[in-house]
Formats: structure tokens, C-alpha cells, sequence
């Protein structure tokens, strides 16, 4: 295999692993609010994403896997609420552990890091396609 298709496999993995973590974070910013619906049930529990990087045996190169997609094991916090149907009898609501702030810096870091990985298919794109114009004019 040569470099350039080499390098928009790789590439290619970086997409697909950036895009499955969009969608994580994305879903967890969805459910941030989301508490249960019966007095003391649990609420929506944060997920997370962890990669695994794979030898390609036919590149060479190493690319990257979602290795798993798992709940957050923190503890829910809790808000006065007494009118919330998932209020307990103190009036207390477990609430999501999703931080806003911290879902907002992952999807920044995932978004600038699947544009990173678009531009390398791009750059490789385009010197593949100078190469067939070079052997054209031969």
C-alpha cells in the first residue's frame, strides 16, 4: 500500500472516531437536564467514549477505534426541587453528572480534531490527484 492511501486510511479512522465522539458528547449535552421521573430515580447518567489504536498491517500505520462507550460512575448531584415529580420526600432531585463546561471543551477538541483529520484527506486528495495529472502529461 502506498503512503498517500495509507495516509487517508488513517485519516479516515480519526473521522470516524471523532464523529462517534460528537455524537457522545452531543447526546450528553442533550440529557444535561434530563432527571427521572419517579420520586428517587436515578437521572440521566453521563457516557464516555474511550479510543483504542490499532496496527494496520497493511499500511503500516497505526489507526484509531472507539474502544468502548461507557457510563460515567460519578455520583449524581442533587437540587432542592420540591415541585419536580422526581423529587424525594425532602424535595431534593437527583440531577445528571454532566457538566456543561466540560462537554462544551470535548466537543471544541473532537470538532478541531476531525477538521484536522478532514484536511489531511483533502491535502492527500489533491496530491494524488497532481501525481495522475504529472502522469498525463508524460
Amino acid at each position: 500500500m502506498d503512503a498517500l492511501t495509507a495516509t487517508l486510511k488513517i485519516a479516515a479512522s480519526g473521522l470516524g472516531a471523532q464523529s462517534e465522539r460528537l455524537r457522545v458528547v452531543s447526546e450528553n449535552l442533550a440529557n444535561a437536564q434530563s432527571t427521572g421521573t419517579a420520586p428517587g430515580s436515578d437521572p440521566y447518567r453521563r457516557k464516555t467514549i474511550s479510543f483504542i489504536s490499532e496496527l494496520d498491517g497493511t499500511s503500516g500505520g497505526s489507526t484509531v477505534e472507539v474502544n468502548s462507550i461507557d457510563r460515567d460512575p460519578s455520583d449524581f448531584p442533587v437540587e432542592y426541587q420540591p415541585g419536580n415529580e422526581a423529587a424525594d420526600d425532602k424535595g431534593y432531585v437527583k440531577m445528571p453528572n454532566v457538566n456543561v463546561l466540560l462537554e462544551m471543551a470535548d466537543m471544541t477538541e473532537a470538532n478541531r480534531s476531525y477538521e484536522a483529520n478532514l484536511q489531511v484527506i483533502k491535502q492527500a486528495r489533491d496530491l494524488i490527484s497532481m501525481t495522475i495529472d504529472l502522469m498525463r502529461n508524460q
